[in-house]
Order: structure tokens, then C-alpha cells, then sequence
């Protein structure tokens, strides 16, 4: 399941963690939520970024050319 946690310490700061994401997934689920909050001021990568993404065949239907 793809969840994600938004901590906010007592003191103002924010820590996002994108969870059940793999690759570049996680930059694209949390950008939102940075891009709204203002400055990044670090950033880390879990052992889940350096997974390979799982992919699904895809099938178009349609007409031939």
C-alpha cells in the first residue's frame, strides 16, 4: 500500500516519507506537498529509490496503420 507520512515537530520542522514507493516514484508523490511547504532543506533516500521499478506489460487496442 502507498502511503504517505507528514511529521511535524514540535519546533516547525517537517518530515515527509513517502512509503510502499519505489524509484523516482517517491520525488513524484511527495513534490506536491514540498513544492507547498517551501524550502527543502535535506533529503534522503531510502533503500526503496534503488529498487527497480516494477512494471506492467501494456496492451493498445486499436487499429493498424
Amino acid at each position: 500500500m502507498k502511503t504517505i507520512h507528514v511529521d511535524i515537530a514540535p519546533d516547525g520542522g517537517i518530515k515527509i516519507e513517502a512509503v510502499g514507493f519505489t524509484g523516482a516514484d517517491c520525488d513524484q508523490a511527495t513534490r506536491f506537498l514540498e513544492d507547498a511547504l517551501g524550502t527543502v532543506t535535506g533529503k534522503a533516500r531510502k533503500p526503496e529509490y534503488h529498487q527497480a521499478q516494477q512494471t506492467r506489460p501494456r496492451q493498445q487496442l486499436g487499429r493498424k496503420n
